[in-house]
């Protein structure tokens, strides 16, 4: 027994990756030419989402969500279900949890209030969402491997993650709400950070820092009720 498990414990992730980084970015690429141009509609979503954080409020709220409710159930099906899910074995799984967010997004579009948020919670929320809908697909131009490569808004699960942090963050939303796209930026940053992609560090960094500040002002606004 304790050989079994002192063998089994110097496994680490790069054993159970199948892939490299080769091979993670031609299926990126051969999703990417395979969906176009869904890119364009996606920008335009994002774009939307990004006018919803500007302007908090119960419609645009509302809206939010359910934009982000359309792209995660996108990404579970056209990404995780039917591309990545051919190199990487967990891909039903993470197709499931897309799926489960997907719900709950929609969901709490139909329950959420009119609290607005507080001045800076609202600018780390905006520029979440920026950097999620304009910035990260630059990402593959920085990285040399074109716009054939790009990871987009709606289409590829880290920027949809990313994004919807950001809303997350505007809108006030309950922690269980969080828990997958936090978990997702955990799992996926790790990933990237075995296959050595040199930006690796951003998923969870912004995963931090959307987290600390949820905390951060839910902790104030606490306070300032008491």
């Amino acid at each position: 027994m304790s050989e079994w498990w002192t063998e089994w414990a110097t496994y680490g992730l790069s054993d159970l990756l199948m892939f490299s980084q080769r091979s993670y970015y031609r299926m990126i690429a051969l999703y990417n030419e395979a969906v176009w141009p869904a890119h364009l509609p996606a920008l335009v979503a994002g774009l939307v989402v990004i006018g919803c954080v500007a302007r908090p409020g119960p419609r645009t709220h509302c809206v939010a969500m359910l934009v982000l409710a359309a792209a995660w159930a996108w990404v579970a099906w056209a990404y995780h279900l039917q591309r990545y899910a051919d190199i990487n074995t967990a891909g039903p799984w993470f197709a499931l949890a897309f799926g489960v967010q997907a719900l709950l997004l929609c969901f709490m579009a139909l329950r959420l209030h009119g609290a607005a948020p507080a001045r800076m919670q609202k600018h780390v929320a905006l520029s979440l969402s920026g950097l999620a809908v304009i910035g990260y697909p630059l990402l593959a131009l920085g990285s040399g491997r074109g716009w054939g490569q790009a990871e987009v808004f709606g289409i590829a699960p880290d920027p949809t993650a990313i994004a919807t942090l950001g809303v997350l963050l505007a809108c006030r939303a309950h922690p269980v709400a969080w828990l997958i796209p936090l978990a997702w930026c955990a799992v996926s940053g790790a990933t990237l950070m075995e296959l050595r992609v040199g930006y690796a560090w951003l998923l969870p960094t912004f995963a931090i820092l959307a987290a600390a500040a949820g905390l951060l002002f839910r902790h104030a606004g606490s306070s300032a009720a008491r």
